[in-house]
């Protein structure tokens, strides 16, 4: 069992978190970790119901900016102790990171990124398409024109985690409030005063925004404008088989992704180029559709021709909170006092979200930013000072 708060939210708390996914909570715990006391974390559904419940569990270092890489870089790291620090079974798996290319156009790209995520001490390393049959056996090279390979990535079930998290933070004092909505934050003088709620207001000197998809809208009842916006994309698992998949391999020529999960089910999904742009705050889709099937179960065919019987068990939909270059925002706002956001991870979150809660509990608790959190701060779009990485897919 997790421990949930079922009182009425305190009148009162040092910090209010919006938001139970993996950025929520990993912030709450690091925080409470650096002696914050009175922590509340309020969630509008269950733990992990957002972006962090909805995604495929990849984690890799495969990035082209460097920010990208040193962040993912540290996560692994993170993730590599989680199940011992935090006390619960994650499932962390380093299977690797396959990532291939049907164009010849990607090869010096990809060879750049290689050469740069060496220099940061990460071991990938560029494959001609016959020696990534040596990873995946099975795969079919007849269209792959060259690939990168790093076996320090992997994978980690999403909901282990979060619970993890959330069982760490009722050990540190955290409360959690689960089936709890925001309905409006007031601020004064360039200060936070409280957030209200619909099962009481919390007066409170601190504001964290991890709200995924929903951050927009919350930060919007602060008067800040935030630049993100939400895509939708599907999922589909299939029945469990035999081991037979180590690496998570990941296409940047039609964005496809899969892999094996530790129970033995295909987890894999593939972005649409058609799926319209969805407007306004609160419109969400995770509907599942037969378009996305069929989109995908011909895609890992044509990668994968041995999955041709295996059985596809269910599907769904989340949301990725989009930035322009797709790189997170995080830190504060000038003139804002006890606000901070940690959001517009463009489907990334899950990778990233323990570092990112480190850094940010760091820099919340001593007003210190470091080189990652300055390059990632929202006015980045008004100076124009803009790195959009290369590949991101999956």
């Amino acid at each position: 069992m997790i421990p949930l708060s079922s009182e009425p939210v305190p009148s009162t708390a040092d910090a209010v978190i919006v938001g139970a996914g993996i950025n929520g909570l990993a912030t709450a715990y690091e925080l409470a970790g650096l002696g914050l006391k009175n922590i509340v974390v309020i969630e509008k559904d269950y733990i992990g119901s957002g972006s962090t419940g909805r995604c495929g569990g990849g984690i890799r270092q495969q990035w082209t900016t460097e920010e990208n890489i040193r962040l993912a870089q540290e996560s692994v790291r993170m993730y590599e102790g989680m199940s011992a620090e935090l006390g619960y079974q994650v499932f962390f798996r380093q299977g690797g990171y396959l990532m291939v290319t049907e164009s010849e156009d990607d090869l010096p790209a990809l060879r750049k990124a290689v050469e740069l995520q060496n220099i940061c001490d990460v071991p990938t390393e560029f494959l001609q398409p016959d020696e990534c049959l040596k990873i995946v056996p099975d795969l079919d090279i007849s269209h792959i024109k060259g690939a990168t390979f790093c076996p320090k990535d992997g994978t980690a079930y999403p909901f282990a985690v979060v619970w993890g998290y959330a069982r760490a933070c009722h050990r540190r004092g955290v409360k959690i409030f689960i089936r709890s909505k925001v309905t409006e934050v007031t601020a004064d003088q360039g200060e936070i005063r409280s957030v209200v709620t619909d099962r009481g207001t919390i007066s409170t000197p601190l504001l964290i925004n991890c709200a995924g998809p929903w951050a927009r809208s919350l930060a919007a009842m602060v008067g800040v404008k935030l630049p993100n916006r939400q895509e939708r994309h599907e999922i589909m698992v299939s029945e469990s088989l035999k081991p037979f998949l180590d690496p998570m391999v990941i296409s940047i020529s039609n964005g496809i992704y899969f892999s094996q999960s530790l129970r033995g089910e295909i987890v894999g999904g593939i972005g649409d180029p058609a799926e319209p742009q969805l407007e306004g705050p609160e419109s969400f889709d995770t509907s599942s559709g037969l378009r996305f099937a069929v989109r995908f179960a011909k895609a890992l065919l044509a990668y994968y021709p041995r999955a041709a019987q295996v059985k596809m068990m269910r599907q769904w939909a989340g949301m990725y909170d989009v930035t322009p270059d797709h790189r997170p925002i995080l830190g504060g706002i000038p003139g804002l006092e006890g606000y901070f956001h940690i959001c517009g991870f463009s489907g990334h979150g899950f990778m990233l979200g323990p570092v990112t809660g480190r850094r940010m509990a760091q820099f919340i608790t001593t007003g210190r930013s470091d080189k990652i959190i300055n390059s990632l701060s929202l006015d980045r779009f008004e100076r124009g000072d803009i790195q959009t990485d290369a590949f991101v897919v999956g």
